[in-house]
């Protein structure tokens, strides 16, 4: 590999409070490997790892937002040393674009650093590493402690003229080895001009973990030993430092260490705390409560809380489970200085890199819709700079962004107060992606279904959340009916606007469609804007609510039902007064109305009238009608069945006045008329007491009725095709003009039919009775169906 000159903004680098720090600019690193050598000035460059990195007071790492770090103690192994002051290391960059490191770029970094402010004892308590140094010329073991220490002294007499050893005790025992044997359990001891410093991986073998305060400390207790000729030396080389100590609730995160650490203090009666300082990556915070630190302190603890998210640290985005949340993480460091009895001074030192736990931050839909505007606003947030939008759905159908805009989605990004974003999605009500659904009375829901799709981190893992929008409007506009009259015709103009979309007509409890209206006689019209109905006075469904003598007051009515819940939003109703000579009404109650037209040559007196029961007489009458009014339980009224159909029937006759005269034979003047009247129900509606029910919508309908005039007189049956017969069809009472043969006549049910049936033979003894009288369809008269006029005379 060849050397190149360091590209600018590659690296950064301090010296803080005897560390190296340096940082590489991970923008430059892109799309590369890079390794680390350490060059020592003696036998050339070694390349970093994991074991080399503790062993001689090296960390490698990476800040909060991924720039490589690196770290070294001065008294790491490299480092070039001068008096304990100055001091220098030098470090190879290397760069490739091969995992196998070939072809690499290397770049020469030299670091310098100076320190004189030693304390007695200084203590650094780093990522991966523990380390202690110790001026030489401080006793190290305190008099009043010496019985503890004394019991070591035996092992002492072995220890080599010049040569350093390590003590260690522990929970198992004590155990002393070389200097050069300790460097292959990953321990590094030696001895500068004026200290001598030892540096312990964590959890060795020599090492144990005991409670401080409510802290689990690693610790490592031992004693370095020199003896050179009548000197013995022993140095209390014990180092703790914290394993644990974080905390968090849902807004801060909390680091404590002990204000006292006992295998540290050995007389705790004579500690005395004289500064404590914290900082953020190699940064002292000389004010914490300016950026929202707290940094407080009492006998037994230091205690460091940082609110979660807080100016030093950094948020990510992160995914677990399909679950959107955030970790936060911040490089702290805290130094403490403190006297006592067997130390002038002490130093202590923590680094320590924190990060939460995932904490789940569920995206929120904020839904700014502006319904004055027909537009669906949604934002989605809260995130962090490091999620973006890749794709959505509306409505389930997929779009990438460009086609979400092509499609007039509108999408951008908004930024909020604190420091995230989030995206605004623009939709039209009038989208055809947009579900629409008729609701209340005049209110449209429009619902907007968005699916998101989100690329989270650096990793770009693809997070889902899917939102529902609503937004109701009265929009809607209720149809408003008109309704008139002609002579014989109830008429409903009704605006087609919504009609089988958000409603429906409805007559009583079925459904008025076509088939229905042309079922009961009703004409249907339409044009571009209206529904015209045709109802004829005497149709199924006509409510009468006024009958009287000659004068019918009748109502139609016709419900507005919403599709799909059958509410009742409107009654559209067409009430008018009609003048009608005959006509037969069946009240839903059981009430028969009747004015019957009794034409007959020569006319009869219509007072005396009456139905079967002779004391029902006529309530209103005049010259050619009579008005009727009974109950189908009273009069003499009869009953059957047919089919589905309950049948009432009464008649109404006229008693003929008689004269006596010379002869056996009868003479009168008055012809013999009797008027069959039928009132059918069918048989599942229930006649109630009272013309209406409280909802005129649910009330039973009226029955259909029909008037059939007959003879009276007895009959002896003949055999039809023997006798010259003529039968027609007048027009009129008057018997002048008649109908042609064979034609088709078009009469209500309740409309006189004026028949004449004339007998052609001369013969005297013959006569002419009329025992049957039907109607078919076709010219033959055994067709079926068959509508009987008379039955049996």
């Amino acid at each position: 590999s060849a050397l190149y000159v360091l590209p600018p903004g590659f690296v950064e680098s301090s010296c803080r409070s005897r560390i190296f720090w340096m940082k590489l600019n991970k923008l430059l690193l892109q799309g590369k490997f890079f390794q680390l050598e350490i060059n020592d000035p003696y036998a050339g460059p070694v390349l970093l790892d994991e074991k080399l990195a503790s062993r001689c007071g090296y960390v490698l790492s990476e800040d909060m937002w991924g720039n490589p770090v690196f770290r070294a103690s001065v008294l790491g192994c490299h480092v070039a040393n001068e008096a304990d002051e100055l001091f220098s290391l030098t470090v190879n960059i290397k760069i490739s674009s091969f995992s196998s490191m070939r072809a690499a770029v290397t770049y020469t970094y030299p670091m310098y650093c100076s320190y004189s402010s030693w304390a007695s004892r200084e203590i650094v308590c780093e990522e991966n590493y523990m380390e202690v140094s110790v001026k030489t010329d401080v006793p190290a073991v305190s008099n009043d402690y010496t019985v503890a220490w004394m019991s070591a002294l035996p092992e002492t007499q072995n220890v080599a003229y010049q040569l350093w050893q390590l003590m260690f005790v522990s929970p198992s025992g004590r155990k002393r080895i070389m200097v050069s044997d300790a460097a292959k359990l990953g321990y590094s001891f030696n001895n500068t001009l004026s200290r001598v410093y030892l540096r312990a991986p964590y959890h060795s073998n020599e090492s144990h973990v005991s409670v401080v305060s409510g802290v689990n400390m690693n610790m490592v207790t031992s004693t370095s030993m020199y003896r050179q000729r009548w000197l013995l030396l022993l140095i209390d080389t014990t180092v703790s430092c914290p394993v644990d100590g974080i905390s968090f609730t849902d807004t801060t995160l909390t680091w404590t260490v002990p204000s006292v650490i006992p295998t540290l203090v050995v007389q705790e009666s004579t500690f005395l705390s004289k500064n404590i300082l914290m900082g953020v990556d190699d940064q002292v915070i000389v004010h914490p409560e300016e950026k929202n630190y707290l940094l407080e302190h009492n006998e037994t603890h230091i205690r460091i809380t940082i609110p979660i998210g807080a100016e030093g640290g950094k948020l990510k985005s992160s995914i677990s489970g399909g679950v959107y949340g955030v970790i936060y993480s911040i490089d702290l460091f805290l130094e403490h200085t403190w006297t006592d009895a067997d130390w002038q001074t002490t130093k202590y030192t923590v680094i320590k890199s924190i990060t939460t736990p995932f904490m789940p931050q569920i995206p929120t839909v904020i839904n700014n819709t502006l319904p004055e505007e027909s537009l669906f606003n949604v934002a989605f947030g809260h995130f962090l700079s490091d999620v973006s939008l890749v794709a959505i759905a509306i409505g389930n159908v997929p779009f990438t962004l460009r086609e979400a805009q092509h499609q007039g989605f509108k999408i951008y990004e908004t930024l909020f107060s604190n420091r995230t974003k989030g995206f605004i999605l623009e939709v039209s009500f009038d989208d055809p992606y947009v579900l629409k659904e008729y609701v209340n009375r005049n209110e449209t829901k429009y619902t907007l279904l968005v699916n998101y799709t989100m690329s989270v981190g650096p990793e770009t893992t693809l997070y889902y959340h899917s939102a529902e929008v609503e937004c109701v409007i009265a929009d809607i506009e209720l149809p408003e009916a008109v309704g008139y009259c002609d002579e014989e015709n109830l008429y409903l103009a009704i605006p087609t606007f919504g009609l089988h979309q958000y409603w429906n007509l409805y007559l009583h409890n079925k459904l008025l469609n076509r088939h229905v209206a042309l079922t009961n006689g009703y004409l249907a019209v339409t044009n571009s804007t209206h529904l015209i109905l045709q109802i004829p006075l005497f149709a199924v469904g006509v409510i009468y609510e006024e009958v009287s003598f000659q004068k019918i007051k009748a109502r139609f009515d016709v419900a507005l039902r919403k599709v799909r819940t059958m509410e009742t939003l409107q009654m559209f109703s067409v009430s008018c007064s009609f003048n009608s000579s005959a006509f037969i009404i069946c009240h839903p109650d059981g009430t028969i109305m009747i004015s019957a037209q009794m034409k007959t040559v020569p006319a009869i007196d219509m007072s005396k009238t009456k139905l079967r029961d002779s004391s029902c007489k006529p309530r209103e009458y005049n010259e050619g009608h009579a008005f009727f009014k009974f109950h189908v339980t009273t009069c003499g009224t009869s009953v059957r069945f047919e089919g589905d159909h309950i049948i009432y029937e009464n008649e109404i006759s006229y008693e003929k006045e008689t004269l006596p005269g010379q002869s056996i034979s009868t003479i009168t003047r008055d012809p013999d008329y009797r008027l069959t009247v039928l009132c059918y129900y069918r048989a599942k509606e229930t006649l109630v007491l009272g013309a209406f029910a409280s909802d005129p919508s649910t009330s039973p309908p009226f029955g259909s009725g029909t008037m059939v005039p007959r003879s009276n007189i007895a009959v002896y049956r003949r055999i039809r095709q023997a006798l010259n017969v003529v039968s027609r069809v007048s027009k009129d009472e008057s018997f002048v003009e008649f109908y042609e043969p064979n034609m088709a006549i078009l009469k209500r049910p309740v409309e006189p039919v004026f028949l004449e049936v004339e007998l052609k033979d001369e013969s005297p003894s013959i006569e002419l009775y009329l025992e049957n009288c039907w109607v078919t369809r076709s010219l033959d008269f055994n067709s079926t169906p068959r509508w009987n006029i008379t039955v049996d005379g």
